[in-house]
C-alpha cells in the first residue's frame, strides 16, 4: 500500500473512531409525569398498567469516551434507572461530570433528591443551570440541603455563552420562553467534535422565541424539540392556553418547506401521556415519519 493510501485510510479510521467517542443517548421521552401517568385510566395508559411497561421522563446522556466522562441532561423522577442505563452504556471507568438542568418543573429537576444523603450521598456533583434556577435550588428546601451538604455544587450558566464541558464537548444554554414560575427555562446546544445537537424539551410557542427554529435547524445536525401534545384535542377538559406548547402539527406546519435533509434532523421528544406519538404503530406516528421527521425513542444514540 502506498504511503498516501495508508495516510488516507488512517485519517478515515481516526475520524470514525473519534466520531464514536462522543454521543448523546436518549434515556427517556415522556413529559414530566411519565407514561403511564398517575391515576390515568384512559386508553392511552390502560394497556401500560396491564403490561407493566412505562416510558421514562425526558432525559439525555452525553458521553465523552475519550475523556472518560459522561453527563446527564435533566434530573427526572426516573433518575435512578436512567443513571444506571447511562453507566451501563459508558462502563465503570467513566465518571459523572455533572447534570445540566433546563428548569424548575417537576420532571426536570426533582430527581436531584436522589443525590442527597437518603440515597446516593453525592460528593460535589456539578449541577449546571441558568442563574435563577441556581438561586431557587440554593434558597429553597429541600434542595438547599443538597448544596449545604455539598452533595451538589451549583455552576450558574449565562444564556448563549458556551461552556467547555470537556476538551471534546461544548454546551451552550439558550433561554426559551416557558411558564417560568420558579426559574427561567433553558434549552441547550450540545457540540461535539463533528456534530451539533439542539435540545429544547419545553417551550411555550416557537413564535415567542427570540431565535428562529428554522435557522437553528440549519445550524445543527440534530434538533430534539418539544412535542408535548400532538394537537389541541388531547385534553378536552383543560384550557390549553394555560399549558402552552407547540403542538406537533404546528411544528410540522412551521417546518414544512424545509428540504428533506433538514427535516431529517428533527426528533420530536417530551410526549404527554396522551400523545399518540408514544405508540410506534399509531397513525400519528406514521404521519410524522411520512412527513420526513423523526420521533425520539429511548435508547437511541446520536453520534457527535
Amino acid at each position: 500500500m502506498s504511503n498516501f493510501k495508508f495516510t488516507l485510510l488512517l485519517s478515515f479510521c481516526s475520524f470514525f473512531v473519534l466520531g464514536q467517542e462522543t454521543s448523546l443517548v436518549i434515556l427517556g421521552t415522556a413529559q414530566d409525569a411519565g407514561s403511564p401517568q398517575i391515576a390515568c385510566q384512559k386508553s392511552c395508559c390502560k394497556s401500560l398498567w396491564e403490561s407493566g411497561k412505562k416510558e421514562g421522563v425526558v432525559s439525555l446522556g452525553l458521553i465523552d469516551s475519550m475523556n472518560q466522562t459522561h453527563f446527564l441532561f435533566e434530573a427526572t423522577p426516573d433518575i435512578t434507572q436512567q443513571l444506571q442505563s447511562l453507566k451501563t452504556e459508558v462502563g465503570t471507568t467513566s465518571h459523572l461530570g455533572g447534570v445540566f438542568l433546563t428548569h424548575a418543573h417537576m420532571g426536570h429537576y426533582s430527581g436531584l433528591m436522589f443525590l442527597g444523603k437518603e440515597a446516593l450521598g453525592g460528593d460535589h456533583i456539578p449541577v449546571y443551570t441558568l442563574p435563577r434556577m441556581a438561586n431557587y435550588l440554593k434558597n429553597n428546601g429541600p434542595w438547599e440541603q443538597l448544596v449545604e451538604e455539598k452533595n451538589i455544587v451549583l455552576f450558574p450558566l449565562v444564556g448563549s455563552i458556551p461552556m467547555q464541558a470537556t476538551p471534546q464537548l461544548k454546551v451552550t444554554p439558550l433561554v426559551v420562553p416557558h411558564r417560568d414560575e420558579y426559574s427561567e427555562t433553558a434549552g441547550y446546544q450540545i457540540e461535539g467534535p463533528n456534530k451539533i445537537a439542539l435540545f429544547i424539551p419545553d417551550i411555550d410557542k416557537w413564535e415567542k422565541w427570540k431565535f428562529s427554529l428554522i435557522d437553528r435547524i440549519y445550524q445543527v445536525d440534530y434538533a430534539l424539540i418539544d412535542a408535548t401534545f400532538f394537537n389541541g384535542e388531547e385534553l378536552p377538559n383543560r384550557d390549553m392556553s394555560k399549558i402552552p406548547h407547540p403542538f406537533v402539527i404546528e411544528s410540522m406546519e412551521l417546518l414544512k418547506k424545509l428540504p428533506v435533509a433538514e427535516k431529517k434532523k428533527v426528533y420530536f421528544i417530551h410526549f404527554n401521556h396522551t400523545n399518540p406519538l408514544l405508540k410506534e404503530d399509531s397513525e400519528a406516528t406514521k404521519e410524522v415519519i411520512k412527513q420526513g421527521y423523526n420521533i425520539a425513542r429511548t435508547g437511541l444514540k446520536l453520534v457527535l
